[in-house]
């Protein structure tokens, strides 16, 4: 792309900013939202498609020609019978963007659909923790920006995680907090609600904490990890850390920020295969805060796969002082 990487990041950053609010309008009105679901049976709400699609428009236009692996296809929204479907994700998207028909939506949402075939591109994720954001929790939008196989650019969207560490997890904040990186820059924290939100507080990891204090995050849904696994894991470790429990890519997010010193993703079952957008701006962001991030061998996340970490099995996310001791963990349990 001709545009500047800084350009790109403050494009990226002012198009997740936007559109958190979007979010969080629909997220108060579930009992009118509609579902459907796709052939995996995850929950697609209006939120991922609205989200996806002005996210879209708002770099084409400000960057220009674009191409981005996003999680949604707009096939989804074609099939017959979801036609109540379309008018709701096309409604939400005319609150930011009114002069675009149902037809523009669309083909707005499948600016997501490259191959990832070039050297550089975006990748996204509207709403990571689809189910978090259903039941009124946790959620992220993830917007990443991968050249030559390595993330330079991460954006993480949390509407619903505040700036106040008191503040249980479960009780969503009115303000959220966006996280933002570029590789070799460090990581930033700004409140999504100003008008340009371009720099912010930097942040940096827990350090100087005792292994027996260790903070794990958690996912509430059991699906997305292995959490009796993990909680064996820092049982292992003599771990007693109060535990971060949510969904998401927050939880890259908590430990950048010293809210919690390690997040492990344990593979679900011996054939799942981590997406991208799952983890790209997340792992950048944690990283730039000095966080180490591999997967469960102690090797680099390899984003030269197209849209899937293939080479990689499952994630270790921690403080660079407990990141071995888990991956030892790990070995002993599990060899």
């Amino acid at each position: 792309m001709s545009a500047t990487r800084s350009s790109m990041l403050h494009a990226a950053i002012r198009s997740v900013a936007e559109v958190c609010p979007v979010a969080r309008q629909i997220q108060h009105t579930l009992g009118r939202i509609k579902q459907i679901t796709k052939d995996d049976f995850s929950p697609v709400t209006v939120a991922d498609f609205a989200v996806q699609a002005l996210i879209a428009v708002r770099l084409r236009d400000e960057l220009g020609a674009l191409a981005m692996i996003g999680e949604e296809s707009a096939a989804d929204l074609q099939a017959h019978g979801r036609g109540e479907v379309r008018q709701a994700v096309t409604a939400a998207v005319r609150t930011l963007r009114p002069d675009l028909t149902e037809d523009d939506v669309l083909a707005a949402i499948d600016l997501g659909n490259h191959d990832g075939s070039e050297r550089a591109y975006w990748t996204l994720d509207p709403i990571d923790g689809t189910k978090g954001f259903l039941r009124g929790g946790q959620y992220a939008v993830s917007l990443a920006y991968i050249e030559d196989g390595e993330v330079v650019i991460g954006v993480l969207g949390c509407p619903n995680l505040g700036a106040d560490f008191a503040r249980p997890f479960a009780q969503p904040d009115a303000l959220g907090t966006l996280f933002f990186a570029a590789l070799g820059k460090g990581a930033h924290a700004v409140s999504p609600a100003e008008a340009y939100p371009t720099a912010g507080a930097r942040l940096t990891v827990a350090r100087d904490r005792r292994l027996r204090d260790m903070r794990v995050c958690q996912s509430v849904e059991a699906a997305h990890s292995r959490l009796d696994e993990t909680q064996r894991i820092a049982a292992h470790l003599k771990a007693t850390g109060r535990p971060a429990q949510l969904d998401s890519q927050c939880k890259y997010a908590v430990v950048a920020r010293a809210q919690a010193d390690a997040y492990i993703r344990l593979p679900t079952r011996a054939d799942y295969v981590e997406k991208i957008w799952d983890h790209a701006a997340g792992a950048l962001i944690a990283s730039e805060a000095g966080a180490r991030v591999t997967d469960i061998h102690g090797l680099d996340l390899d984003f030269t796969q197209g849209a899937t970490l293939k080479r990689n099995r499952g994630v270790v996310c921690a403080v660079p002082e407990f990141h071995g001791p888990i991956l030892t963990a790990i070995a002993d349990l599990y060899a």
